[in-house]
């Protein structure tokens, strides 16, 4: 069973706030589902994004068992699907999964897929999947994140220049340690494992920020994955890539 899903706005179940970019596509499994995944596109927080990018991979794993919340949220830039940034993109995104709670009450989704919810972001939506684990005293935790060639450290990735200057965007101004409730890897350690999925190829994003993500959180005394892929940048949305197979068995294998 699937809910309708909109390629812009939402209706009174899936829309999380009044701005038009404040909604999520909701899919149903057939059966008992094996718990929730929100998945977060990518796209440098840019407006020129949405979450069309993310509809495949809802779409696979929700024939695969799972419930899935394909969010959309406030991006950088004007006009529409702007108006994002910080603090407006991540407020989206922590008032998006906590929705979740309003739908299964609303009888939208089964409480109980409530118990294990999987955050999958790619790229900077890696950024905000792995933030949104963070998040102290949720109405919906996040147990699980799985990062897909994620921008995971916030002052490198401005020292790079990554995304044309995407995060110094994104943030406002260039990332210092007074950013650490936006940055990923000043908040170790993470109470939720966190697995990295991320080609050495990758000419987009570099495999640097999956490697020293994995090291610092183990170091911290976090649970972290290194997942080493092929397929550049976008291998890991592409369902029929095998990068996107290894996804497919870590989803397997969640505990």
């Amino acid at each position: 069973m699937e809910s309708t899903s909109r390629p812009t706005g939402g209706d009174a179940g899936t829309t999380y706030g009044d701005d038009p970019s404040q909604y999520g596509e909701l899919r149903l499994p057939d059966g008992t589902p094996r718990g929730v995944v929100v998945v977060i596109h990518g796209g440098f927080w840019k407006a020129q994004y949405d979450l069309s990018y993310g509809t495949p991979l809802a779409v696979d794993l929700a024939e695969r068992g799972w419930v899935t919340w394909n969010l959309e949220y406030r991006r950088v830039g004007s006009g529409a699907g702007g108006g994002g940034g910080v603090p407006a993109t991540l407020d989206d995104i922590a008032t998006g999964i906590d929705h979740l709670a309003a739908m299964a009450a609303a009888g939208l989704l089964p409480e109980e897929s409530l118990q294990r919810v999987v955050a999958l972001g790619h790229s900077a939506g890696g950024h905000l999947a792995t933030w949104a684990a963070w998040r102290e005293a949720p109405a919906v935790p996040v147990t699980h994140v799985v990062s897909q060639a994620g921008v995971l450290d916030l002052v490198a990735g401005s020292r790079d220049g990554l995304g044309g200057g995407a995060v110094d965007a994104f943030l406002g101004h260039p990332p210092t340690a007074a950013d650490a409730a936006a940055d990923p890897t000043q908040q170790l350690p993470l109470a939720a494992p966190v697995w990295c999925v991320h080609a050495p190829d990758d000419d987009i994003v570099p495999f640097s920020q999956s490697e020293d993500y994995v090291r610092r959180a183990t170091e911290a005394g976090a649970t972290a994955t290194l997942v080493e892929v092929i397929g550049g940048h976008f291998g890991v949305i592409e369902t029929d890539h095998p990068a996107w197979s290894r996804i497919r068995d870590i989803f397997d294998t969640l505990p």
